[in-house]
């Protein structure tokens, strides 16, 4: 496993991190999710993404129990608010902030986060309201770091532009080979200001893996075939982009890996990215997605690769 620099922070996170959206709490039934965890730290994984709404709470609460018998400077932990909690709670207000991440570290089983992260923009109330209770969260030792997920580049820059108060360092945006907005102008302007990428749904929610196949019936066993987990995968299974990840075959068997290391390996060619999050059931998944980590691909084919699914969106 490699680790890189985690923006203007100290912290080095690998390459392929731990998620659990949909998954653990949710999704994956305990023993499984607890030897995905297992899985993970073998395979030299550190860093471990969450958030308060997954599963209202229940994927917290799973990984507080399962982490808890391991010493906390062994692995990395994000979590995230915003999505609403109840009716009531809900948002980035300095009020929320405060209560949800005492309610997330209570679930946790920690005194603190890694990463405290918005998990999108708050239209409802003041940036400068957000930007000072999150960074009193950093000052009183609840965090060590903040991030965000999915802001638009003038949101980020009005953020920095706030004296006196913490600096973001990570942006969590949605980021494959089949959805590249982020280099439009979120991943240039990070580059530029201390902070890295952690890209979530790599691979297309399983879709980047290949094994999806045009016309066919949905594997069983599959993400899109759960009905807790495949509820937001429609637009990922229409007929043209599984020919178009279809057609990406033959590539990936030139550069002698798998499709789901391919897709990994491209997410990683960009230097800004310090991870790119996995979310699995089985603990095989985790050997295919670590084996992407330090993965050397010749970029004649990842620009191939960009050129069959260009017209995807």
């Amino acid at each position: 496993m490699k680790y890189r620099k985690l923006g203007a922070s100290d912290l080095m996170v690998s390459e392929i991190a731990l998620g659990s959206w949909l998954t653990y709490g949710v999704g994956v039934k305990q023993d499984a999710a607890r030897a995905c965890v297992d899985r993970a730290f073998d395979l030299g994984i550190n860093f471990i993404d969450t958030a308060n709404v997954y599963g209202r709470g229940a994927a917290e609460t799973f990984l507080g129990d399962a982490l808890s018998a391991r010493p906390r400077d062994s692995y990395l932990l994000a979590t995230k608010l915003f999505f609403p909690m109840s009716d009531n709670d809900k948002g980035l207000s300095a009020t929320q902030i405060h209560k949800q991440i005492d309610a997330s570290l209570q679930r946790l089983r920690t005194d603190y986060v890694d990463l405290y992260q918005c998990h999108r923009y708050d239209a409802d109330t003041p940036l400068e309201e957000t930007m000072a209770a999150l960074s009193e969260v950093v000052r009183q030792g609840k965090a060590r770091y903040i991030g965000f997920s999915e802001w638009s580049p003038s949101q980020i820059e009005a953020a920095f532009a706030i004296p006196g108060v913490e600096r973001f360092v990570s942006s969590q945006p949605q980021y494959s080979l089949l959805h590249r907005r982020p280099e439009e102008k979120v991943i240039p302007f990070c580059t530029g200001n201390g902070v890295s990428q952690i890209v979530w749904s790599p691979l297309a929610q399983g879709v980047l893996t290949g094994k999806y196949e045009p016309g066919a019936k949905l594997p069983t066993d599959s993400r899109a075939a759960s009905d807790t987990m495949g509820t937001m995968m429609n637009n990922w299974l229409r007929p043209e982009v599984l020919a178009a990840v279809h057609n990406l075959k033959p590539l990936v068997k030139e550069a002698n890996c798998t499709m789901t290391q391919f897709a990994l390996a491209w997410v990683l060619r960009e230097p800004n990215v310090a991870s790119a999050i996995v979310g699995a059931s089985r603990p095989e998944q985790l050997n295919e997605n670590a084996a992407a980590s330090g993965l050397e691909i010749d970029p004649m084919l990842f620009t191939k690769a960009e050129a069959l699914v260009a017209n995807i969106g």
